[in-house]
């Protein structure tokens, strides 16, 4: 029987509920939900299975000790009483995450580098040398939550961010997180049914999310490593049958639109669209919304616009109002979802909406909008269509605070033939918690924060398109048959 063992999958405030279903689909047990995070019960496949697969999870942690502890001292004690050769060989490197919700512990810097000099100590009593520590790409990435007194020590199977698929190779000015987008798409219940169009679609980042889903296409297919691959125990033969299984993708006979009416923009889209190999399942055109057309088949629109704050736009009322304008002669018979900010905006639409889901799109606490689009009166509509759900819908999400405590139970580049390719993007990296990372050489601390969730990757340089999909040959060959690259 294989063993199984506490997982936590963190994710985005208001994409939990999504996350679960994800993970009901995966076959997880045990699923519980908390605020940002998802806890679960799995064996060694299903946490490779949900780093490669899941589309609205931020990173996968597997904790390897609880324990409670009133100051730092306590906390060095606990962690040196690992027994740390199962986890980290002395001639390895190790990083220290440190996220801190309390009244006795203030600094996570601090408490970061206990943690270090525990695990340092550990070893240097045992064999006389030590481990060293290396922000990048560490050999062992770990993850110290403390909530009060209620610490969890755990292993970072993710690495990078998984949002950071590895198809983005340019981004517009403050692109949507790839994880967020992919929860938008899933929220809607769209799988591939109609055409989807994404009027405002920037870097194509929805767009590539939903051909993703619409084929079934696991997300992790891009990436270059997961931090798993590094332990001691990685189980290779495993993770090459999950990499190179695609058995469970489909066919999709509908297309994706995605317009914008900025020529760079435009250009960008195409870049990633290509490096996702999906340049048959997408339509990229420019043209602004003030020219969007009733669509000759069914269709969904899922669409971000500008909200003001990290993009100026003149006149932000009038886009919105255009909006609406459009929506209400050019989409009839059709369902729109908008994702925005500021209640004016929303206003400016002028329409109806049937469901409100409070998000959060970094620190932004958005709202996602659905409108059914429909030709004469309101309630001649209504009774038309008896068996629809037309009561407006909203779940209550807290705005976050910064004190506020935080529950928590909380394809990669192959070794293949080719080259590696390092990762040339330069990042602020997601975390709504106060994220900080330690490295030091002897007593000194160069700590990374991670920025709230959602200020990722800005004005990201282009990598060759050369560069784009780091798949293996197997599944490269397995694919192009039905992509145009």
């Amino acid at each position: 029987m294989k063993e199984e063992f506490e997982l936590i999958a963190k994710t985005f405030q208001g994409l939990e509920e999504v996350l679960a279903k994800e993970l009901t689909e995966l076959g997880a047990s045990n699923i519980e939900v908390g605020r940002r995070m998802v806890a679960f019960t799995g064996d060694k496949e299903m946490m490779y299975r949900a780093n490669f697969c899941l589309r609205t999870a931020i990173r996968i942690l597997k904790p390897i000790k609880h324990f409670e502890a009133k100051n730092a001292d306590e906390v060095y004690e606990a962690i040196k009483a690992i027994a740390w050769e199962d986890f980290l060989d002395k001639d390895k490197s190790f990083a220290v995450d440190a996220v801190v919700f309390s009244n006795e512990f203030r600094h996570s810097k601090f408490v970061a580098y206990k943690v270090k000099d525990a695990i340092v100590d550990y070893f240097r009593e045992k064999t006389g040398e030590r481990p060293s520590v290396r922000i990048n790409h560490p050999d062992v990435a770990l993850n110290i939550h403390i909530a009060e007194n209620k610490c969890t020590l755990s292993l970072d199977s993710s690495g990078e961010s998984l949002h950071r698929r590895g198809y983005r190779q340019e981004a517009v000015e403050a692109p949507l997180n790839e994880v967020l987008a992919a929860g938008m798409i899933l929220m809607t219940g769209w799988k591939g049914e109609c055409d989807l169009i994404d009027p405002m679609c920037g870097s194509g980042t929805i767009p590539i999310e939903a051909a993703l889903i619409a084929r079934n296409i696991a997300p992790g297919v891009f990436r270059k490593e997961f931090a798993f691959e590094k332990w001691n125990d990685f189980d290779q033969e495993l993770f090459d049958r999950i990499y190179n299984d695609d058995s469970q993708e489909r066919e999709f006979t509908h297309k994706i639109f995605g317009y914008d009416n900025n020529p760079k923009a435009n250009e960008i889209a195409t870049h990633n669209v290509k490096a996702a190999g999906l340049s048959k399942e997408i339509i990229l055109k420019i043209q602004p919304f003030q020219q969007f057309e009733q669509p000759k088949e069914k269709s969904i629109i899922i669409t971000n616009p500008p909200y003001g704050e990290r993009i100026s736009t003149n006149d932000l009322l009038g886009l919105y109002q255009m909006i609406g304008e459009r929506l209400k002669h050019s989409f009839t018979g059709n369902d729109a979802w908008v994702l925005s900010y500021r209640e004016e905006c929303f206003d400016q639409i002028g329409l109806k909406p049937s469901i409100k889901i409070p998000l959060f799109n970094g620190s932004l606490e958005c709202e996602f909008r659905k409108y059914q689009l429909f030709n004469g009166k309101f309630k001649e509509f209504r009774s038309e269509n008896a068996d629809r759900e037309f009561k407006p819908r909203r779940e209550e999400i807290r705005p976050r605070r910064n004190t506020e405590k935080v529950e928590y139970g909380e394809r990669r580049e192959r070794r293949s033939l080719t080259t590696d390719v390092k990762d040339t993007e330069s990042t602020k990296e997601e975390s709504a918690e106060k994220d900080a990372l330690l490295m030091t050489n002897v007593r000194d601390v160069a700590i990374s924060k991670e920025e709230n969730t959602a200020t990722l990757v800005t004005d990201v340089k282009a990598a060759t398109i050369s560069k784009a999909v780091p798949v293996n040959l197997t599944t490269i060959r397995k694919r192009q048959k039905n992509k145009q690259l």
